[in-house]
């Protein structure tokens, strides 16, 4: 499934910003339904899996300025 997710997320980067702004708040409508401790166990999943990927140098740490400046930048 993991393969599969990738695949989606490559797709869904492909799209512009406006269909990838719907996508977005389609699925983030779709986990209103999940209760706290869901929720909070679906981030930790995600917190530990981000983790797992860094640790084994498939994705690199970026400086907390930088991401800041970047969001800056796209909304200038």
């Amino acid at each position: 499934m993991a393969r599969k997710l990738k695949e989606i997320e490559s797709e869904a980067l492909l799209l512009d910003r406006h269909s990838r702004a719907n996508l977005a708040k389609s699925l983030l409508e779709s986990l209103d339904d999940l209760s706290e401790e869901e929720y909070d166990q679906l981030w930790a999943e995600e917190a530990e899996a981000r983790y797992a990927e860094f640790e084994a140098g498939r994705s690199r740490a970026i400086d907390g300025d930088e991401v800041f400046r970047r969001a800056r930048m796209r909304n200038a």
